[in-house]
């Protein structure tokens, strides 16, 4: 292995020198060395935006997964590396809120319209709730690629996406009662698959 590209601060003085090799060589001994000297940065503006902890570490590694795959988006015209690193870490966890908060919309709206609670919590649920909501995306998710292609389509539409059902008809130049037909009877299933699988957490 070239010398240059040895994961060792000091022969990388400037932060250009490492993007460049990122970029030009696919360096991963130059990408750890900037995942060393950033990630604890990186984390806390994770956490600012997120305010939880839980999955800063899953967002950080995004961040840098994409710095591997579109490092060469990056110019010194755009300012310090720091600073791009910086957009990129918040866009993640921007990311990544908004998709748990379109899944606590879309289990909410679940539960309310169909009665039915997708998981019950005791107080004694704790530190493992992180896991819990994961199962509990996991197993919708899971439901969800069992419903037909066009029933899966306007459900997530429905309860991920949170479009109405004339824009979802709008959309995808449908008949409003079509897209009705196929919301109600995709949620019907989800119904039926999730009344045997209702777990309580003790």
């Amino acid at each position: 292995m070239n010398s240059a590209y040895l994961p060792n601060d000091t022969l990388f003085p400037l932060d250009e020198s490492l993007i460049e090799a990122v970029v030009e060589d696919q360096s991963e001994a130059a990408l750890t060395s900037l995942y060393r000297r950033y990630r604890h940065v990186l984390r806390s503006v994770i956490i600012r935006v997120m305010r939880d902890e839980a999955d800063a570490d899953d967002v950080l590694q995004d961040v840098f997964l994409q710095v591997w795959n579109r490092a060469e988006s990056y110019t010194p015209e755009k300012g310090r590396l720091l600073g791009w690193l910086i957009v990129v870490a918040r866009r993640r966890a921007l990311d990544r809120l908004r998709q748990k908060c379109a899944y606590n919309r879309a289990r909410d709206r679940f539960e309310f319209e169909y009665r039915i609670p997708v998981v019950e919590q005791s107080p004694n649920c704790g530190v493992d709730q992180q896991l819990c909501e994961d199962d509990l995306r996991n197993l919708l998710g899971n439901l969800l690629q069992r419903l037909p292609p066009h029933q899966e389509q306007v459900v997530q539409m429905t309860y991920f996406k949170g479009m109405s059902q004339r824009q979802i008809a709008a959309a995808l130049e449908l008949p409003l009662g079509t897209v009705k037909t196929r919301i109600e009877l995709g949620m019907r299933k989800l119904a039926n698959s999730l009344r045997p699988l209702r777990f309580k957490i003790a």
